[in-house]
């Protein structure tokens, strides 16, 4: 494991080769076509879909490429909003593919569904006629995290609240070799996933939570289910927490002082190295630098600062080798000198911030759509 720390909040994992965990690693995989599973749309909000379309000003025969359909809230915005316009829909989750395709049928020729995540959109954009170029789209958005429909289907294992089988895999089954969280969990060694913990999940008891699951793992079994890894993490927490060590800490606060569940660091951490978040976040803020012409628009709603990080670094040029940097500018050396032409290029914009601040949902949002709380909306023009 090649492990590039940013600033010691953020962190993206290049894996490689063969892992501990025993199965190849690489981030492009042999995927296969998605099967209809039947299951019924799910009733879904988007995000920040007005200040979305705000931003976008969306014209006539525009194109656009949602990066994360999901349910298609966005997407149904942009094309509401823009008679004529078209959006290419990606996505990684299969479910999620065959809802865009369900919507292409609503917006004849207006809709081009894309199955795969950020790094296989290459590819994937050299089979649709017309899409392949370079500087050819008028707006990228990205709209990060899990959507709700994942949350909260049981089985799919994202969700502390739904007790279903430990999965945690946003491509389903459409990558048979990419491991679930219970296979994670059930081959890593203690070290490694105390890493995961700490920078994943920013968990401050990262060696203590660590420690308790490898012990679970060899002296009680294999863990399986969401309900098995959150029972582990609070009592593991529990233990001299409260008076004799017998209390219930179930809940902690967390950065804006709301209350969480104990496990919840953990179910982030483990999530975002099951799918490789963090590195496919990167790699898509470097394609849209590509893929938008002169003058088109990129918006991006992250939930967390690992995700926030990431989008705002690339907005201001602190990116080196197209990885945002490891470390923050002010933590960077004002005493090293470097070639005049090797600081114009590095210094040189590709982004104009259209915002002076981030923006947050309004209360109105909030109150009807709680999930919508930690959102944090960017956007930028793309400069010459």
């Amino acid at each position: 494991m090649v492990w590039h720390g940013l600033g010691g909040a953020v962190a993206v994992v290049a894996i490689v080769g063969r892992t501990s965990l025993g199965r190849s690693k690489g981030i492009a995989r042999r995927c296969y076509s998605p099967v209809a599973t039947g299951a019924k749309a799910p009733l879904h909000r988007a995000v920040m879909a007005t200040e979305t379309v705000k931003f976008f000003e969306p014209q006539r025969d525009q194109v656009f490429i949602d990066m994360t359909f999901g349910a298609g809230g966005h997407t149904r915005a942009l094309l509401e909003a823009a008679p004529s316009s078209t959006v290419v829909a990606l996505d990684r989750d299969p479910l999620a593919h065959r809802l865009a395709c369900e919507m292409a049928a609503q917006f004849p020729g207006r809709i081009v569904p894309l199955l795969g995540r950020f790094s296989e959109l290459p590819a994937l954009l050299r089979t649709v006629e017309g899409l392949d170029r370079q500087r050819h789209f008028d707006g990228v958005l990205f709209d990060f995290g899990c959507s709700s429909m994942q949350f909260d289907e049981a089985a799919r294992g994202f969700s502390i609240s739904h007790d279903g089988p430990l999965d945690m895999r946003m491509d389903r089954d459409r990558c048979p070799e990419q491991l679930s969280a219970a296979e994670v969990l059930a081959r890593i060694q203690e070290p490694d996933l105390v890493r995961i913990l700490k920078v994943y999940g920013e968990e401050k008891q990262a060696k203590k939570i660590a420690r308790a699951i490898v012990n679970a793992r060899f002296t009680v079994k294999r863990i399986e289910t969401t309900a098995e890894l959150a029972n582990i993490v609070a009592h593991c927490l529990s233990q001299g927490e409260s008076a004799g060590g017998q209390g219930t800490y179930d809940f902690r606060q967390d950065k804006l002082r709301r209350p969480a569940h104990v496990a919840t660091k953990t179910f982030q951490a483990l999530r975002i190295f099951v799918n490789n978040e963090l590195n496919e976040i990167n790699y898509g803020m470097v394609l849209a630098k590509h893929l938008l012409r002169t003058g088109g628009k990129l918006v991006t709603i992250a939930f967390h600062s690992l995700e926030d990080t990431i989008v705002k670094r690339h907005l201001t040029g602190h990116v080196v080798d197209d990885v945002a940097s490891r470390v923050p500018l002010q933590y960077v050396s004002h005493t090293l000198a470097h070639e005049t032409e090797a600081m114009q290029e590095m210094m040189k914009p590709h982004w104009k911030q259209m915002h002076k601040h981030v923006m947050v949902p309004t209360d109105e949002e909030v109150a009807e759509n709680p999930r919508s709380r930690s959102a944090k909306l960017r956007a930028a023009v793309r400069l010459s």
